[in-house]
């Protein structure tokens, strides 16, 4: 299997590159992962391949599958409008240059799987959301439905596409658990506002899981994404025949933020008396506050009916299972 990725050495792409590559040789099969980079130099491991926007733009190599990946943390700095349109562009400019490399392939792709977020439903509180509930429309929501939509464009040239809804990923050497480790070690971890709100998450281990998952099931039986009897609906809507789904990245039991501070606090042995009042988290975060403040509870049901069995069903064994 070819697979080329764009976003490849972040947090998820590096960790479904290691898991893909080591999957395949213990089953004896040939597999290989390149990763896109607008900078040729740029470290890799070396069972990588690397191939530059400027060379996928001329070139005549084919792929069996293609993860798009690649976008600016939405978390990593506050909101103003030069920052939304860089998150924006982060993302569409990728995706425009693996669809232009689609469009002129002679050999298509057997499967785009496309990154998205749970920020695509926007806050809707404690409600259950899964694949076919509707959306709240705010910012988180149309940054992910551009992407999207854009990544849907794939099947005009008859090619598959899945969109993977990720939430917050857990690991504890990474992405928002990393992050948070200095004030929680320092003593000074706590909840955010009431600690009412709900975190969708999902460890990375099972993240990569989840998206080889998918990517076997297809692979497997293409014509069977069309004929799916699922509790859910997680079909979208294209211009043509060509099938296209969406899957929640989640694991099946999210939490409230004070469970969550309580069990980093727990699994750091810290304690984690501090509250941030709403009202300074808005000051400090302006409109991104509304991804500590406002909660989403995210499904996984098409992964759930699909088959899929989850490794780590709750934050303990995120936090102290995953190397």
């Amino acid at each position: 299997m070819n697979i080329l990725i764009s976003g490849g050495s972040g947090f998820l792409g590096s960790a479904f590159s290691e898991a893909i590559i080591k999957r395949y040789q213990k089953d004896n099969k040939a597999v290989q992962v390149t990763w896109l980079t607008r900078d040729s130099k740029q470290a890799h491991p070396n069972d990588i391949k690397m191939m530059t926007y400027d060379e996928l733009a001329t070139s005549n190599k084919s792929f069996d599958v293609i993860l798009n990946l690649a976008g600016a943390g939405i978390a990593d700095k506050r909101w103003s409008a030069e920052r939304k349109e860089q998150l924006l562009a982060s993302r569409v400019k990728p995706t425009e240059e693996l669809l232009d490399f689609i469009a002129r392939s002679s050999t298509k792709p057997k499967l785009l799987v496309s990154g998205s977020a749970i920020g695509w439903y926007g806050a809707q509180g404690d409600k259950k959301l899964t694949e076919s509930s509707g959306f709240n429309a705010d910012f988180s929501h149309k940054l992910c439905d551009d992407w999207e939509q854009l990544a849907l464009k794939a099947t005009d040239y008859s090619v598959p596409v899945v969109i993977v809804r990720t939430g917050v990923v857990i690991h504890p050497k990474g992405g928002m658990v990393r992050k948070l480790l200095t004030p929680f070690k320092m003593g000074v971890g706590g909840q955010l506002g009431e600690g009412t709100q709900i975190m969708s998450w999902i460890s990375r281990t099972d993240w990569v899981r989840a998206v080889i998952f998918v990517i076997e099931q297809h692979l497997a039986n293409p014509a069977n994404q069309q004929q799916q009897s699922n509790s859910v609906d997680n079909a979208l809507t294209t211009a043509n025949a060509t099938p296209a789904r969406v899957y929640n990245l989640t694991a099946p039991k999210p939490v409230t933020n004070h469970n969550f501070t309580k069990t980093l606090g727990a699994w750091l042995h810290r304690p984690t008396f501090f509250t941030l009042p709403v009202f300074l988290l808005k000051l400090m975060f302006g409109e991104m506050s509304t991804l500590l403040i406002d909660g989403q509870k995210v499904l996984p049901q098409a992964l759930l009916d699909a088959g899929f069995e989850f490794e780590h069903l709750t934050l303990e064994q995120a936090l102290e299972q995953q190397g």
